[in-house]
């Protein structure tokens, strides 16, 4: 089955209702992280007022979805060390001394209620983020135990309430949970699909990833985290290749794509054979690191050397969880519009 991109249908109204759900969803992500970190204070405030007495963990143990995100932000801030473990059996370590942290959104999953039930059973610090009521409630029930309850079963959100609680008992930075929210509601503005394609980032980006294979890099750990889900994004919504990674591990993609050829026929050559061509895609969070702007250099040049399209999504919010957020959607809108820019015949 052979595919092509039709952009005018960016604009069409009635094409853009079939995935109103997918697009409103996004749209609502600064409200959710909004209202996850409103209603969850209380529960925060009481989870900070029983660590007083407590001396400073150990080290962190995060569980359950999206525990790498913690683990992105935390690594280079928290004082102690920091572990993300996917595995539902804690490791052999992992004491009464130590603060185990979970990310449940939806409530659910035998895996994600074991770690937290051991995690009781050794008498850990134990933190979970989970809708109340819900089986991975139930199994944190226990006297060092706190649950922070959240609603909207959004990882992100979840996340934002956790990375909140870390910050008053001095274990991360600063989060901010209405920037966070204002700059993902920035990015719905500006990517709304009511917003021209002429003057809307993400349906441009769409456009250029239309005969591609993107190539998603960002230099920041929190920047390739977010490289790493929008590349996911992209393969979901279209069925097609796209990669996030290090820089060594890019270039080589980058590097092998065929020079441009001036005198190629494009009824005969490229796309219209089947071939799609690698596009990079950078991330810019607005690290200075010199080993950020030495990567980016040199991805910039294999791709500049092979003739190989370069776009760039940038974000100037305050704080890391906040820039990381608002690329990651900047990136799930391009990739709904792509999907919603192909037709397949």
């Amino acid at each position: 089955m052979v595919s092509w991109f039709d952009e005018s249908r960016l604009d069409d109204g009635e094409v853009l209702a079939g995935i109103d759900e997918s697009l409103r969803a996004l749209a609502e992500t600064g409200a959710r992280v909004r209202r996850e970190a409103s209603e969850a204070q209380s529960a925060i405030t009481e989870a900070v007022a029983r660590t007083q007495d407590s001396p400073r963990p150990r080290a962190v143990l995060a569980a359950g979805p999206d525990s790498r995100l913690l683990r992105a932000v935390l690594e280079p801030w928290c004082p102690v060390p920091f572990v993300a473990w996917p595995s539902p059996n804690l490791p052999g370590w992992a004491g009464s001394l130590d603060l185990v942290v979970v990310l449940a959104p939806d409530g659910h999953g035998a895996g994600v209620a074991s770690a937290v039930a051991e995690a009781v059973r050794r008498g850990c610090q134990v933190v979970v983020a989970c809708p109340a009521g819900s089986q991975v409630a139930e199994h944190a029930a226990g006297r060092w135990s706190s649950v922070l309850p959240t609603v909207s079963r959004d990882q992100l959100a979840t996340a934002v309430v956790v990375l909140e609680y870390l910050e008053r008992v001095a274990l991360g930075p600063r989060t901010d949970a209405e920037a966070v929210a204002t700059a993902l509601d920035e990015v719905a503005t500006e990517c709304s699909p009511f917003r021209d394609l002429a003057v809307n980032p993400a349906k441009m980006l769409a456009i250029a990833m239309a005969d591609t294979n993107p190539v998603v890099w960002g230099g920041s750990v929190l920047a390739a985290r977010a490289a790493r889900r929008i590349a996911e994004s992209i393969r979901r919504a279209s069925g097609r290749g796209a990669l996030a990674g290090d820089a060594e591990h890019l270039l080589p993609v980058l590097e092998a794509a065929r020079p441009v050829d001036t005198f190629a026929d494009p009824f005969t050559d490229g796309p219209a054979t089947g071939e799609r061509r690698p596009m990079l895609l950078v991330l810019d969070d607005g690290s200075e690191e010199a080993v950020v702007r030495e990567e980016r250099g040199r991805l910039q040049a294999a791709a500049a050397a092979r003739g190989v399209r370069v776009e760039r999504l940038t974000t100037d919010a305050p704080t890391e969880v906040a820039r990381y957020a608002s690329l990651y959607l900047s990136g799930s809108y391009a990739a709904q519009y792509l999907h919603l820019g192909l037709v397949d015949e």
